[in-house]
């Protein structure tokens, strides 16, 4: 009997496996993704079980982590980055927005991420150049003023017919 089981996606369940642990690694590496919404309620629900193994932080923690994930340095950036930004946070470490129905086939995307994400260092701007101060009085004329150059007209047809012309009118 099937009380209160729901099959939330389809294929095997290898492949339902093998696709939630895919779209786990991604939120750990990227911190944001867009994905549908089934799969995002349920990456999100083990995100969350790997975010509280995280913050416990022991030994035991970490071996299923690393089963789960299957990389070290995943598993590293999860228990010293990911975890230690939620240390003082008691749960609801992932969020899932609504983005509305895909075009091709009208499933109903979201984007799934982490709540607290990575400060992104701010980009230095490059230095300004001194714009040239132009006098109210002084307006350029004609004469001063570049010409724009325009690619030829008719495009490659047209320059084949006029080489096959010249070719013509040789013989």
């Amino acid at each position: 009997m099937r009380h209160r089981r729901k099959k939330r996606l389809s294929g095997s369940r290898s492949l339902r496996r093998a696709q939630i642990k895919s779209l786990i690694r991604a939120l750990l590496i990227y911190e944001r993704i867009k994905t549908t919404t089934r799969k995002a309620k349920l990456a999100a629900a083990e995100v969350e079980k790997l975010i509280s193994r995280g913050k416990k932080g022991d030994l035991a923690s970490r071996r299923i982590a690393y089963s789960i994930l299957g990389d070290h340095k995943l598993v590293k950036k999860l228990f010293e980055d990911i975890a230690v930004r939620f240390k003082e946070t008691p749960g609801g470490y992932t969020r899932v927005i609504n983005l509305g129905s895909r075009k091709g086939d009208g499933a109903d995307l979201s984007i799934l991420e982490l709540t607290l994400l990575k400060e992104r260092p701010k980009k230095k701007k490059k230095k300004e150049k001194a714009e040239q101060v132009v006098s109210p009085e002084h307006k350029p004329s004609l004469k001063e003023a570049p010409k724009k150059t325009y690619p030829p007209k008719g495009g490659f047809r047209q320059a084949l017919k006029k080489i096959f012309k010249k070719e013509r009118d040789a013989l």
